[in-house]
């Protein structure tokens, strides 16, 4: 086993980190507090092709790695959530999908954009009654000649409703079948994938939630009213789209455990620092056992649950079934930025609960990262059925 990071790795780990003390951290604050889309962000970094890390270069990537992805999103996590929650979902959630099922036709019409920054990709599979259970899509796209006509409403997506926001792979139900989801695992109806592009008639992006985090991050509600688009949006073969959105899930873990990683580890940065200058009973607080323990602890399950993170990354790059690991890190990382944000919290003491510390939000932030991309719950079902119980 080699745990060093090559050279290539550590670069971007590094290139990230300075653009992340940089360009982030400056404004952080203010984008949080004013619910304001980093527009200027993320145009900088699609100049430095960080949005588009893990595609080839000739459709206008990066030709990077998964490890390199996720170095980007835990650097990203360290200083602002909703900064890499914006490049996380657009990448692995947003293009991904187009790369991996989309047609010759379809990766050159969308990927050079979306690898750039100057269009944002996005991903509707959440609905009002299928959340968890996925496979309980209600929004249907019928076929009317050479058209989809898609009618139905998704909730929580991210990414859809900024003005540089292109594209939107919508989940749909495109038939309904016999196999019973019982048995199979598989729903009981067909359910395919279509891109619909912004601007479509009949596509509406509802107002921004109103959120506990992630404030700075574009979510909102869609729907679909006899919305048509062409035959050709189809992505991949008709019926295969809940198998493709479980592996779309299964890549995306891996980048918000990441987040998780970053998240607990930028909340350790400043509780360290702070405990180092705030002074009680005549010397730094981080001199007291008390508060050693709880930086050793948070130091100790942030190195374990990082190299798992880093494990998935390089199953995935392997080619080899990744979808254990990545649900363990993602069950992980997501539990232990929790925590460590409310340590972080509890070690500046009043501080800890006033708005202008980053600890602050990053404790609102935290608690999502055991919600989206799969529930906790989710993950221990995954994690179980790979065990073989």
């Amino acid at each position: 086993m080699d745990f060093d990071l090559s050279p290539d790795h550590e670069l971007i780990r590094r290139t990230v980190r300075e653009f992340a003390e940089g360009e982030v951290a400056p404004v952080a604050e203010e984008l949080d507090r004013t619910k304001s889309f980093p527009y200027e962000i993320v145009s900088k970094l699609g100049s430095l092709g960080l949005m588009g890390i893990p595609f080839p270069q000739e459709y206008g990537g990066s030709g990077g790695d998964t490890l390199a992805y996720a170095l980007a999103v835990e650097e990203l996590t360290r200083v602002d959530s909703s900064v890499a929650i914006t490049l996380c979902a657009h990448t692995s959630l947003g293009t991904q999908p187009i790369y991996l099922f989309g047609t010759e036709e379809q990766k050159r019409e969308w990927l050079p954009r979306l690898c750039s920054g100057e269009k944002l990709g996005a991903f509707g599979l959440t609905e009002p009654e299928a959340g968890s259970d996925a496979g309980n899509t209600r929004t249907r796209a019928l076929q009317d000649g050479e058209e989809w006509v898609i009618d139905g409403a998704k909730q929580f997506i991210t990414n859809a409703g900024t003005r540089i926001s292109g594209v939107v792979c919508v989940t749909a139900v495109t038939a309904t079948g016999t196999p019973d989801r019982e048995s199979s695992g598989s729903p009981s109806k067909e359910i395919s994938n279509l891109l619909v592009a912004n601007g479509t008639p009949g596509y509406e992006q509802g107002e921004p939630y109103r959120k506990m985090g992630w404030n700075a991050s574009d979510t909102r509600p869609l729907s679909f009213s006899e919305c048509r688009v062409p035959r050709e949006n189809l992505l991949g073969p008709r019926g295969a789209g809940f198998k493709q959105f479980l592996h779309i899930l299964d890549i995306g873990r891996i980048g918000v455990a990441a987040m998780g990683v970053g998240l607990a580890q930028g909340a350790l940065d400043q509780a360290l620092a702070y405990a180092k200058e705030r002074k009680a009973f005549g010397k730094p607080i981080s001199k007291f056992q008390a508060i050693q323990a709880k930086l050793a602890d948070m130091s100790c399950e942030i190195e374990a649950a990082r190299l798992l993170v880093y494990k998935a990354a390089r199953e995935k790059d392997a080619g080899r079934n990744f979808t254990l690991t990545a649900a363990q890190a993602k069950l992980k990382t997501g539990r232990l930025a929790v925590r460590c944000s409310e340590e972080a919290v509890q070690i500046h003491g009043g501080y800890g609960f006033i708005e202008e510390y980053p600890v602050c939000r990053f404790y609102r932030d935290a608690k999502i990262l055991t919600i989206g991309e799969g529930t906790d719950e989710v993950q221990q079902m995954v994690i179980a059925r790979a065990l073989g119980a």
